[in-house]
């Protein structure tokens, strides 16, 4: 089975991007730490500051979902809507 790959797109709501930044730059250390990462890697935008994306590979959907549920990311899950505008996820599979 292919890793499972996720793309992450979080857009700042104005004012609030250096803040969002700080909370997703702290989820790349415990992120990596965690069983299944095989990498987590942190994005923004050149042309526009407030947009940030994830690029990650998981081992499996179980250990992304347990992922899912780790405690840093649930910290930020109660941060999440006081500093974004929007995000959305993509995940499936490296096919070429």
């Amino acid at each position: 089975m292919a890793p499972l790959t996720i793309v992450a797109r979080l857009k700042a709501k104005p004012g609030h991007e250096a803040e969002l930044e700080k909370e997703l730059r702290g989820l790349v250390a415990p992120t990596r730490a965690e069983k299944g990462c095989l990498n987590y890697d942190l994005h923004r935008s050149h042309q526009d500051p407030g947009l940030f994306i994830f690029h990650e590979n998981w081992e499996s959907r179980e250990l992304w979902d347990a992922h899912m549920n780790s405690p840093h990311l649930a910290a930020f899950a109660e941060k999440q809507s006081s500093l974004t505008e929007s995000w959305e996820l993509f995940d499936g599979e490296k096919i070429g």
